[in-house]
């Protein structure tokens, strides 16, 4: 079996308001998708949360978003493929400088909310995500949704020469083609432990899920993504690691 990285959305907080329990989930995590500035989070934060990830041994991905901090990066903006690649820079960019006083740096970048769910629909701004990263390090992997059919992802990645980890989720609904259920839609969201560590045990085995049309769904399956958003979400992940742990050893 192969093994997940799990992976969080991490230092989201933006000056005095607080969003997540990041000191509790990150010793239990793999990759810290650090917030860049653009949808949450401030250099304060920002280099806080390096530091605890650099702590604990966590992977720094870049978590850049269109810039919508009052909408936390979750609205469709109408940004230009230039535009995109040019935000995708600035933000990469900012998180890693802030890295290097740290004595580390961003490993992969992850993009955010919309821009992260519009890149998968509309290629020219999948081709644009990709640009910047391969612009800013070729050494960088992007992570990026999977989903039924990966071949046009992949090729454009083979075509530019960017490494790519394909990323699953242990705690949402999936429609046919492999694309998230949307958060407006109910079942979207699993909150029971019991589905949420099932869920992760049978992507982490590479077993078909149950889309939301009845389906089989089978997904190639790199890096899971967990939440650290609440008390009962971290144990999910404390469970879900505990899992893993044991089918692995």
């Amino acid at each position: 079996m192969k093994r997940l990285l799990l992976n969080c959305d991490i230092g989201e907080s933006f000056g005095a308001w607080t969003m997540g329990l990041d000191a509790e989930v990150m010793p239990f995590i793999d990759c810290a998708n650090i917030a860049c500035g653009f949808h949450a989070s401030d250099p304060q934060i920002m280099r806080r949360t390096v530091a605890l990830a650099t702590q604990h041994e966590v992977k720094i991905g870049a978590h850049p978003a269109y810039p919508d901090l009052v909408g936390f990066g979750r609205r469709s903006m109408a940004c230009s493929p230039d535009e995109v690649e040019n935000m995708l820079l600035y933000q990469i960019g900012a998180l890693d400088g802030i890295c290097r006083a740290e004595g580390t740096q961003v490993r992969y970048v992850k993009p955010h909310g919309a821009l992260y769910t519009d890149m998968m629909r509309k290629p020219e701004l999948l081709r644009a995500v990709m640009k910047a990263v391969i612009a800013y390090s070729p050494a960088l992997p992007l992570m990026l949704m999977s989903t039924r059919d990966n071949r046009t992802a992949q090729m454009l990645a083979d075509e530019l020469g960017v490494t790519l980890w394909f990323e699953v989720f242990a705690d949402r609904a999936y429609d046919p083609d492999g694309m998230l259920v949307s958060r407006s839609q109910p079942g979207a969201v699993h909150h029971e432990a019991d589905i949420v560590a099932s869920q992760a045990l049978r992507l982490a085995k590479g077993e078909a899920l149950i889309a939301s049309d009845g389906s089989a769904l089978v997904l190639r399956a790199d890096s899971l993504c967990v939440h650290g958003d609440n008390a009962g979400s971290v144990a999910a992940v404390q469970r879900i690691r505990q899992t893993l742990q044991s089918l692995a050893g």
